[in-house]
C-alpha cells in the first residue's frame, strides 16, 4: 500500500492501533508516532476520554470508535493490536485476512499451538507478523547481552533475572484475572519478558520448574512467581515476577567461569513514557537519572560497567523497514511460540508440583 511522492520519496506508512489502554497509549501510540517514516493514522476505543487525549495528543490521527471502522477505508500499511490478551489472535487474524502487517502485543497468543497456527496463517497469505517484546530492546539487558557475547563472564553457567515491584493492593485491572483465557497474573505478564530475555541469552529451555502464589486479597490471578529453566546449553536460569516484593532483588545476576555481573534497578524507557516523554524530545532517551552502572566481579577486583542506553524505538524502527523491503521482522512468532511452550510448562509445574521437560 506503500506510495511515492512524485520527488521519489516514500511516504510514511499508515498504522491503525487498535487498543488505547496501558499497552497502547504508553507504548505503542508514542514510540509510532516518533518513528521516522511512521503515520499514527486511526487508533480504536470507544472510551470517551481516551478519545479526547488522542485528539490532544495526536490531532492527525483518526479515532475510530470500532475495530470495523478502522479496516473500512483499507488505507492502512501496519496493524498493531493493544488489546487484552484474549482478543490478540482473532484481531490479528482480521488484520492478516486485510493483507496488512501486523504487530501483536506479547503474549502474541493464549498458547503455543495457537501462535504457530497464526504465524502460518501470515505466512500463507504472505503478510508480515511480528511481536512487540519490547524488553530486548531494555538497556540493562542489551548490557548483559553484550557482556556474554564478548566473553567478559567466561561460561556463564546461572543466569538471574527479576521483575518485582510493590503493589499490595490489587487495581482489578484485566491483568490480575484468574480466568486462564485472559492470561492474567504476573507468569504470562511479566515472565514473558523473562522468559524470552533467557532464551534470547541462552537458547532453548529443556527442562522447567515453576512456583506460583496468589498474595493478595480481591483477585485470582498469581501475583507472585518463581521459574527456574535448564536451557539444552547447560545454563540454568532463575526468573523472579512479583507484584508484592516490598524490597527488590538484583535485577540481573549472571555467574560465568571468569567472573559475575550484577546490576540493579528497572529500565527507565517505561516510567519516561507513562510520564509522557517520547523518544526524539530533546533529551537523552534510553539513559536513568543519574546513569545506572552495573558490577563486573573476578574475586576482590570490580570494575564498574555503564549501562547502555535502553531503545524501544528500535522495534518499530526495524518495522518500518521490514515492511518496506521485506525482510525479516524484529521478533519472530516461532521464538514468541517457544516462550509460551515454556510459559504453558510453568503452570503446569507450578500446578502439579513437578519437574516438566520439554523437548
Amino acid at each position: 500500500m506503500t506510495e511515492t511522492t512524485s520527488a521519489g520519496e516514500a511516504h510514511a506508512l499508515r498504522v491503525g492501533l487498535i487498543g488505547y489502554g496501558l499497552a497502547g497509549a504508553a507504548f505503542h501510540a508514542p514510540i509510532v508516532a516518533s518513528t521516522p517514516g511512521l503515520e499514527l493514522a486511526v487508533v480504536v476505543t470507544s472510551r470517551a476520554e481516551a478519545a479526547a487525549e488522542i485528539a490532544r495528543r495526536y490531532p492527525r490521527a483518526r479515532v475510530a470508535p470500532t475495530v470495523d471502522d478502522l479496516f473500512a477505508p483499507g488505507d492502512l500499511d501496519v496493524v498493531v493490536v493493544a488489546t487484552r490478551n484474549d482478543s490478540h489472535v482473532p484481531l490479528a487474524r482480521r488484520a492478516i485476512e486485510s493483507g496488512t502487517a501486523v504487530v501483536v502485543d506479547k503474549p502474541v497468543a493464549p498458547s503455543a499451538v495457537e501462535a504457530r497456527e497464526l504465524a502460518a496463517f501470515a505466512a500463507d497469505r504472505g503478510v508480515p507478523l511480528t511481536v512487540f517484546q519490547n524488553r530486548r530492546w531494555d538497556g540493562d539487558f542489551l548490557t548483559v547481552r553484550d557482556l556474554v557475547s564478548s566473553g567478559a563472564l567466561g561460561e556463564v553457567h546461572r543466569f538471574e533475572s527479576r521483575f518485582e515491584f510493590w503493589r499490595p493492593e490489587a487495581t482489578g485491572n484485566w491483568r490480575e484475572s484468574g480466568d486462564p483465557a485472559a492470561l492474567g497474573g504476573v507468569l504470562y505478564d511479566l515472565g514473558a519478558h523473562l522468559v524470552d530475555q533467557a532464551v534470547e541469552l541462552f537458547g532453548p529451555v529443556v527442562e522447567v520448574h515453576a512456583e506460583t502464589d496468589v498474595r493478595r486479597a480481591g483477585t485470582s490471578a498469581d501475583d507472585d512467581a518463581f521459574v527456574a529453566l535448564r536451557h539444552r546449553s547447560g545454563v540454568r536460569s532463575h526468573l523472579w515476577m512479583s507484584a508484592v516484593a516490598a524490597d527488590q532483588g538484583h535485577r540481573f545476576r549472571l555467574l560465568g567461569s571468569a567472573g559475575a555481573y550484577t546490576s540493579d534497578g528497572l529500565d527507565p524507557q517505561e516510567a519516561a513514557l507513562v510520564d509522557g516523554r517520547v523518544p526524539g524530545d530533546g533529551r537523552p532517551w534510553g539513559l536513568a537519572e543519574p546513569p545506572r552502572s552495573g558490577r563486573l566481579t573476578r574475586g576482590e577486583a570490580v570494575q564498574t560497567v555503564p549501562v547502555r542506553a535502553g531503545d524501544y524505538p528500535a522495534f518499530y524502527v526495524a518495522v518500518e523497514s521490514a515492511v518496506r523491503s521485506g525482510g525479516e521482522m524484529p521478533v519472530g512468532v516461532e521464538q514468541a511460540a517457544r516462550v509460551l511452550d515454556v510459559l504453558a510448562a510453568a503452570r503446569e509445574s507450578a500446578t502439579t508440583g513437578s519437574v516438566r521437560m520439554l523437548d
